[in-house]
């Protein structure tokens, strides 16, 4: 998949990110680059910026200040939906799903790109969800409607997914499945970046992570290399940016 169609194998960059809701300055100059086909990780405390540094990608909450490049076009200034276009899809915290949908009727609600992802496709990797095709998403325990806002992603035949907090709230067995499910991705050759509080977890299926702490990256680097640092594993659930930057920023 390396060098399809994006720059040098990149399949996203982002550099020097501002963004503000309204007056409060969010994230402070953070920069990140996800490799095609590689899972990327990006990890920190509550309310250090995550969902804000996704929704900037996405163009939900535009940045006032600095530059995305998605697959080699400039998606700066870019609506969600001309991102979405050129081949992503986000899975939004809160799952995000029609409760007054059946599972097959919220499938059929993104428009299909072509691709190998159909709903037939969707419930073979989720088999769950087959069973359940004619509940309404409502009717779907938690770990259900993450299956389905995944599915859902997917059939839009992304290159790249992004997913925040996927596994929020689930049962420890259900949330090792959506992993699976993730670590899956890599190996169809789609790129990922995962937002995640579960940094062990992570940490294990990712090739590269990044920490934020308080709208600023305090960490980049191999996740294997984080991940065999036990106290700045501990010390994520927590995360201050003196803690982080007592060793230089790995680029």
């Amino acid at each position: 998949m390396s060098g399809v169609n994006g720059a040098n194998g990149v399949a996203l960059k982002a550099e020097g990110l501002h963004t503000f809701y309204g007056k409060s300055h969010i994230l402070h100059g953070v920069s990140l680059e996800i490799a095609e086909g590689r899972i990327t990780t990006l990890l920190g405390r509550n309310g250090a910026g995550k969902t804000t540094t996704l929704r900037s990608l996405m163009g939900l909450t535009p940045a006032r200040e600095g530059r995305i490049t998605v697959f080699g076009a400039e998606t700066t200034r870019w609506p969600s939906f001309r991102i979405a276009g050129l081949g992503v899809g986000y899975v939004p915290e809160g799952r995000r799903i029609f409760p007054n949908l059946s599972v097959e009727e919220n499938l059929k609600v993104p428009i299909e790109r072509p691709g190998p992802w159909s709903i037939e496709r969707v419930f073979e990797l989720f088999p769950r969800l087959q069973e359940r095709r004619n509940n309404r998403g409502r009717q779907l325990s938690g770990g259900e409607q993450e299956m389905l806002a995944i599915g859902r992603a997917l059939l839009l035949n992304p290159r790249l997914l992004m997913l925040d907090e996927p596994s929020q709230g689930l049962a420890p067995l259900v949330v090792k499945e959506v992993f699976r499910v993730v670590e899956q991705m890599r190996s169809e050759g789609i790129s990922v970046l995962l937002v995640e509080q579960n940094a062990r977890m992570s940490l294990a299926i990712a090739d590269h992570a990044y920490v934020l702490d308080d709208g600023a990256i305090v960490y980049s680097g191999p996740a294997k290399e984080l991940a065999a640092d036990e106290e700045r594993v501990q010390a994520l659930a927590g995360a201050s940016a003196e803690e982080w930057q007592e060793e230089p920023i790995r680029r």
